[in-house]
């Protein structure tokens, strides 16, 4: 069975660097899929086929790996795809996600939308988390794991540090 990844990045002062460049296109190499919800579709896929089409770009290598990977988009509004190399899953959020993760292939990634991100946490359909986290702290934070309903016990796997400052902490769910 393929596991479902989420990789958030919690960049609060935009805070980037190379090295969390090339950990996100490595991280790549293990997906053939990429998740999102609606809102987060509609502006990750324009946005990366811009960057994939650009070379001059800073992530152009980022932007050519994104755009090479299928993207699955599930939404109850969008009935067809605008974009290429993307397919709209619509109805209940745990059968359609577990299906998904029941096709032969490599594993899928989500990369966030705080609402969508939740709404996975919240019905266990997460395997691994990849969280990108930056020291600066310069607002409120995100929401993504309030509120749960059951406690979320995860186990950490890696903690990296990059040269900016922002550390991964890659967990897996505690079986």
């Amino acid at each position: 069975m393929r596991k479902l990844k989420l990789q958030m990045n919690i960049l609060l002062d935009g805070k980037w660097d190379s090295g969390m460049s090339d950990f996100s296109i490595d991280n790549l190499t293990h997906v053939d899929c990429i998740l999102h919800g609606r809102k987060t579709g509609e502006g990750f896929i324009p946005y990366w086929t811009e960057v994939a089409n650009n070379p001059n770009d800073s992530e152009y290598q980022l932007g050519k790996r994104i755009a090479k990977v299928p993207n699955a988009i599930f939404s109850n509004t969008l009935k067809e795809s605008k974009w290429n190399n993307t397919i709209i899953i619509n109805g209940d959020l745990a059968p359609a996600i577990k299906a998904l993760k029941n096709i032969v292939g490599k594993d899928i990634i989500v990369y966030g939308g705080d609402s969508f991100a939740a709404s996975l946490i919240q019905h266990d359909l997460i395997d691994e988390y990849y969280v990108l986290a930056n020291p600066a702290a310069l607002g409120n934070g995100q929401q993504t794991f309030n509120p749960l309903k059951n406690e979320l016990t995860l186990k950490l796997v890696e903690c990296k540090a990059f040269a900016c400052g922002a550390v991964l902490l890659h967990y897996s769910r505690q079986q």
